[in-house]
């Protein structure tokens, strides 16, 4: 048990880095086709790797069921705009920072435990203090990483009730399908008025398997390995994460404020994940228990709906009574 500990903290941590490394990547490739010509390749290699492994039956969807797969493929596409945007504008660290406020207001927004009440009191100062005035400060930038915070929060409820309705990955790979489609006259419009070099369309690539394809194979055999409220704790360190190989990758320095608050963000998110009502430790959560786009077990962060335990029935919350 102890080795598969250690060997799941590995995992999570080379999925992380990979996650964070792969957008750094991406920010490579934002001076010569932006960050939408980057997105719609990535949305691209986004819907091979799921619709490989979702494969969903198309034809047994019904129309109820694809407005909800389309409402999720409209999340999922205006996340990754929004967040490699931000990015762009506001540097790695602060845009995912900004971006994981979504799982946590979800998770505070679905509780009534006085201790989250306490840890929405000690993020939001910290919110406030990443986005301080400054001479340099770009609210547009602040805007859209708090755009694709929202997206976050949206794309886990809708994918929960994508979940209740489509067995497994079906709904999650069909929305993927469906945003990568999209993605194509996009992806032919910006790319005919910002031609891409080998180089930046490597760069697009490269991005796209390092920040969909590995973190959702690697997490999917993670979460065989390590409890999803493990999980969940491990996941809230990415924007730490995202702030280290900022600084390493791409020179962009934080100030000691701006890392205070990261931490505080950080600490408040693994606090509302660790103590949520009811919390889950399940040894094993399957594929339709995961948040595909960003690997994070749902039951981890969405307390709200309820959670869902390995088996795949669905338990009740104190946050739903």
């Amino acid at each position: 048990m102890r080795r598969d500990r250690l060997v799941g903290v590995a995992m999570m941590l080379g999925s992380g880095l990979s996650t964070q490394v792969g957008a750094s990547v991406a920010a490579l490739a934002f001076p010569v086709i932006s960050p939408a010509g980057v997105v719609a390749i990535r949305q691209w290699v986004a819907a091979v790797v799921l619709l490989a492994i979702g494969r969903p039956r198309l034809r047994s969807i019904t129309a109820a069921q694809w407005r909800l797969i389309g409402a999720l493929a409209a999340v999922f596409a205006v996340m990754n705009l929004s967040l490699y945007t931000a990015i762009d504008r506001i540097g790695l660290g602060l845009g995912v920072t900004l971006e994981f406020l979504g799982p946590l207001s979800v998770a505070l927004l679905g509780s009534r435990r006085p201790l989250d009440l306490v840890c929405a009191l000690v993020a939001a100062p910290a919110v406030v203090l990443l986005a301080r005035p400054q001479p340099t400060t770009d609210y547009l930038g602040i805007a859209l990483g708090l755009v694709a915070a929202s997206c976050w929060a949206f794309y886990i409820l809708l994918n929960r009730r994508v979940g209740k309705e489509l067995p497994g990955a079906t709904g999650s790979a069909a929305a993927a399908g469906l945003s990568g489609l999209a993605y194509v006259p996009v992806g032919i419009v910006v790319l005919l008025h910002h031609p891409a070099t080998l180089a930046a369309a490597s760069y697009a690539l490269v991005a796209g398997v390092l920040s969909s394809a590995v973190p959702f194979l690697v997490d999917v055999l993670t979460l065989r390995r390590v409890p999803a409220q493990f999980f969940g704790v491990f996941m809230s360190v990415n924007p730490v994460l995202a702030a280290l190989v900022g600084l390493v990758v791409l020179q962009q320095r934080l100030a000691m404020l701006d890392w205070i608050a990261i931490l505080v963000i950080v600490a408040a998110n693994a606090v509302a994940v660790t103590f949520g009502a009811d919390a889950v430790r399940h040894e094993r959560v399957p594929v339709d228990g995961c948040d595909v786009v960003h690997g994070a077990p749902e039951v981890a962060v969405t307390p709200v709906f309820g959670k869902v335990s390995a088996d795949g029935e669905r338990r009740s919350s104190r946050a739903t009574q």
